[in-house]
């Protein structure tokens, strides 16, 4: 997962851009040339009984609910499923390998929707999923592809912002960026993002010699964190438009970066002074390190991926189970709305696939209403609307957890920028947030920063 370890695709092109807000709009309509003679063939699962596929898979939760489920789609298709697991830090190689080789050795993969994929896309290596998916002989009547939010397809449908793009990754799991909190430290959920600020401030002022802090965030000097950065940003940015492949940091032109916005520096400033509010070791923290804190109840407050909150409720990996709230980022202004941002694994198949039917009929019997319900029980981020009412998914999850995910989806953006060496101005970025962490005024890191972020992106 995203949340657990940065992507090291062999082509490097860090995403973080500007998809319509998940739960605004209905889903994009897939859009295909239409077959010169009209098929009256009905849809069969049956049809491609006696076909083995080879999927490469990346260890990830949503790996373990499939196996759970894995055996009941061959019996009701017949089709035998070769699984391939790898470790992620393994995985992004044997992907590249497989979806760039001459001949097939993969039919389904595990497909990270951002640049990565995107890279995969200008390569002409990934098949466009449109076409079966207008195709009633190839999806099932009720596959209900509407049900996934507009938001959450941007990562996936190619090219960006084209109104001619098709879907090429059907959505698996996803991150947004929340607020835990420990409820034996916080009395009261902060009503702003200042006053979050304010109440982590005086937390690791009353108590950091006790070696508990008011916060913890990704501290440490590098683009792994701006998938939660953004998120943050986003929450000031706000219902603004902030078309692809643009998004937040640039304005209509990569020749127009917009740092020195006030909402954008008003974000960063946010983070920073958050991250400010840290442990002694702030600016060496990553991820792993975060969550730890957290689950030992060494930090009042956490922002960061959604799909940490499921491991807080058991008690063989928290310190906190039963007493952590979970919360939409706290609005820029006492009763407005909160705003963050998303990051997907969806599956996709290779275009040197020779079994692409089958291939395909596995991604949709995995990813319907119900399957989605039931896989997202072990990574708590299923990416259908529908999962949020169904009970399967919501008896296995906190009450508090699913409700605040759910309010997060209905207006989260995607963190994905479409740049090739977005890495450089992603680093240009973070620069910035590190300043003010580190005592910079705002308004002054954020002019430094504006023209660093220029020279990043157009070397």
């Amino acid at each position: 997962m995203r949340a657990t370890k940065r992507l090291t695709a062999l082509v490097v092109v860090l995403a973080l851009g500007a998809a319509a807000c998940a739960g605004q709009g209905g889903s994009p309509s897939p859009t295909a040339a239409p077959s010169a003679v009209p098929s009256t063939a009905a849809f069969d699962w049956n049809a491609y009984s006696g076909t083995e596929i080879t999927f490469l898979a990346n260890q990830h939760p949503w790996t373990d609910g499939m196996m759970k489920v894995v055996d009941q789609f061959t019996a009701d298709t017949g089709i035998k499923v070769n699984v391939q697991p790898f470790a992620e830090d393994l995985y992004f190689d044997k992907m590249e390998q497989a979806v760039r080789a001459a001949q097939g050795t993969a039919d389904v993969y595990f497909f990270p929707m951002d640049s990565t994929g995107y890279s995969q896309f200008t390569a002409n290596a990934v098949e466009p999923l449109t076409p079966y998916l207008n195709d009633p002989t190839k999806t099932a009547p009720d596959y209900d592809f509407a049900d996934f939010p507009a938001g959450f397809l941007g990562g996936g449908t190619y090219p960006p912002g084209d109104a001619s793009a098709q879907v090429y990754g059907i959505p698996i799991s996803f991150e947004t960026y929340i607020l835990f909190y420990n409820k034996d430290l916080v009395s009261q959920e902060p009503a702003t993002f200042d006053e979050l600020i304010a109440s982590a401030q005086a937390i690791t002022k009353d108590k950091g010699g006790q070696g508990i802090s008011g916060s913890v965030m990704r501290g440490i000097d590098s683009d792994t964190i701006m998938d939660t950065l953004t998120g943050v940003v986003w929450n000031v940015w706000g219902a603004a438009d902030a078309p692809a492949p643009y998004g937040l940091w640039f304005d209509g032109g990569w020749d127009k970066p917009r740092l020195t916005d006030a909402k954008v520096c008003q974000g960063l400033a946010n983070y920073g002074k958050l991250l400010a509010a840290g442990p002694s070791n702030k600016f060496s923290i990553d991820w792993n390190d975060a969550n730890t804190l957290f689950s030992q109840g060494k930090a009042a407050y956490f922002i960061d991926a959604s799909l940490f909150g499921p491991s807080y409720e058991d008690p063989s990996q928290s310190q906190v189970a039963g007493k952590v709230g979970y919360a939409v980022l706290p609005p820029a202004t006492a009763g407005g709305d909160s705003f963050t941002g998303h990051w997907l694994w969806g599956l996709a198949i290779p275009k040197n696939s020779t079994k692409k039917d089958a291939a395909w009929y596995f991604i949709q019997w995995m990813t319907n209403k119900a399957n989605t319900a039931q896989i997202g029980t072990a990574t708590g981020g299923a990416p259908r609307l529908s999962s949020y009412s169904d009970p399967v998914y919501t008896a296995s999850l906190n009450p508090d957890y699913v409700a605040t995910v759910n309010k997060a989806m209905q207006t989260s953006r995607s963190t994905v920028v479409f740049k090739e060496g977005w890495k450089e101005g992603a680093l240009a970025v973070v620069g910035v947030e590190q300043a003010i962490a580190k005592g910079t005024d705002p308004t002054a890191a954020c002019a430094a920063g504006n023209p660093k972020l220029l020279a990043a992106v157009n070397k």
